[in-house]
């Protein structure tokens, strides 16, 4: 009887692996920072390389760390920072650039082109997504254009493009398999989220050869074998997931209507509408949330690009604080934000604004200021971006929904989240695991394999940590008002 299941979570800062029992408790952990690339304003790329090769270390760690051996290990779960697109050559398997990350702008004024040639609604209508440098497929057509020689050998069937998943899974199935889920595909631009298939003239308004695109499969259920060099033994990959759609499975928010809010690197609010694709009226995207048995499920999704690295500036640019977690006592040492209001649009804005131009702003300085004050304004803009996405989400969905369940490395902010709570009426549910993201996948992974039964299995191994009730009071009005008068500056 196989006793775990090992959740590979490859996100935007980190490689991780982490293992689960089936109880649905981590029984260990590995993690490996690797680093960020700037090499222009609005550029963001990784080393694909580097991220292989860590991740390759956190899961020899996690497996060496707890003793456990391959034979216990039912089925590998894969979760990754979506959108992030990585093209390398297929008979090398060297990269033919740096992965350009989703946080990545470069591609802004191709995007506002096409628009100017008004395809951006049959972009929306095939993909449920906007016509924005976010997704992969502009971010392929970048390199196949900038680097000399790769048009010609793109044409001739010689690159491959992926996202991380696709990267991580040819990686370790020793480049025998290029794939990945629809869940994945579904962030690329490129992908038909209605037919579930790649779409003819979406590849080729991008000019991207269909011979470099993975093949699509199921988000949970056997895929591929994983096998590094040192194993005795392969292991069944059975779960794929972006780490969104991963972290909504992981709140198991199963039913049409259920709404988690993953407060990271940024923020990305998702509410499942069961199977039927709903267009939004109110930008935001419509994305598949994942495929199981055949059967495709859909999410309503918000971006907020700058979330817990709003935190992280604080940290590293201003230097007001030494460490992320400081933010709360700092932000509780003044009693309100002393009329600060901080436009967080650090990487351009996301839902519902739509402005990859857009820059950030602090209003509201006078000599009383304190840094107290900025950190608890920053703390209200992660919220009030939030807020903003989740109250479209209503809108297009129609549904006014009980609770928030929220999950992510700035949700365990006691503060921020009852801010959120606030600002939302809503009741804010924090789970008990932090780690909701790999839990999610290993849930996928685990019914792909047989290790769990069904959804419904899953249901007593999710545990409530912590509820936030809201408050109203003027404070809170004070700061939506100054909010919404102040980023109409920002958006000039």
């Amino acid at each position: 009887m196989k006793k775990y299941i090992l959740a590979i979570d490859s996100g935007t800062t980190s490689a991780r692996a982490l293992i689960f029992d089936k109880s649905g408790k981590e029984i260990g952990k590995a993690q490996y920072e690797f680093e960020q690339f700037f090499p222009k304003e609005g550029w963001v790329e990784h080393d694909a390389i580097e991220i292989w090769s860590k991740q390759k270390l956190a899961i020899q760690k996690v497996l060496s760390s707890t003793s456990i051996s391959l034979m216990d290990i039912a089925s590998i779960g894969i979760t990754n920072q979506r959108e992030t697109t990585v093209v390398w050559d297929k008979i090398t398997g060297v990269p033919v650039y740096n992965a350009i990350v989703w946080q990545d702008r470069r591609t802004a004024k191709f995007c506002n082109e096409l628009k100017i040639q008004g395809v951006e609604p049959m972009i929306s209508e095939k993909t449920g997504l906007l016509l924005d440098p976010y997704f992969s497929g502009s971010k392929i057509r970048w390199i196949l254009e900038n680097v000399p020689g790769l048009k010609s050998r793109a044409n001739e069937g010689g690159l491959l493009f992926g996202t991380i998943d696709t990267w991580l899974i040819w990686q370790l199935t020793n480049r025998e398999k290029h794939i990945t889920d629809s869940s994945n595909a579904s962030r690329t631009m490129l992908f038909d989220i209605h037919k579930n298939q790649w779409d003819d003239d979406l590849v080729k308004l991008l000019g991207i050869p269909k011979t470099m695109l993975p093949e699509i499969v199921s988000s949970s259920g056997f895929s591929a074998e994983a096998r590094l060099e040192e194993w005795e033994m392969a292991i069944p990959i059975c779960g794929i997931a972006g780490d969104q759609q991963a972290a909504l499975f992981g709140q198991l928010c199963f039913e049409a209507g259920d709404v988690k809010n993953t407060y990271g690197t940024g923020c990305f609010c998702m509410m499942n509408t069961g199977t039927k694709a709903v267009a939004s009226k109110n930008k935001m995207l419509t994305t598949i949330a994942w495929e199981i048995n055949g059967k495709i499920e859909y999410a309503l999704e918000g971006s907020v690009f700058i979330g817990g690295a709003l935190i992280q500036w604080l940290r590293d640019g201003l230097e007001i604080i030494s460490e992320t977690d400081e933010i709360e006592k700092l932000a509780r040492s003044v009693e309100d934000n002393g009329g600060i209001t901080f436009i967080s649009s650090l990487a351009g804005i996301g839902a519902p604004y739509w402005n990859p131009e857009a820059k950030g702003g602090l209003f509201g300085i006078t000599r009383g200021t304190k840094q107290g004050h900025i950190a608890r304004a920053a703390l209200e803009a992660i919220a009030i971006r939030s807020t903003e996405i989740i109250n479209e989400m209503q809108k297009d969905s129609g549904i006014q929904f009980s609770k928030l369940k929220v999950d992510g490395g700035a949700s365990m902010n006691a503060l921020l989240m009852q801010i959120q709570a606030n600002l939302l009426s809503t009741i804010v549910v924090r789970s008990k695991t932090t780690e909701i993201t790999a839990l999610g996948i290993a849930f996928l992974a685990g019914l792909g394999c047989g290790f769990w039964e069904n959804k419904e299995s899953l249901k007593s191994l999710w545990e409530k940590d912590k509820e936030f009730i809201p408050k109203s009071s003027e404070q809170n009005r004070k700061m939506l008002d100054l909010w919404n008068k102040r980023i109409e500056k920002i958006l000039q």
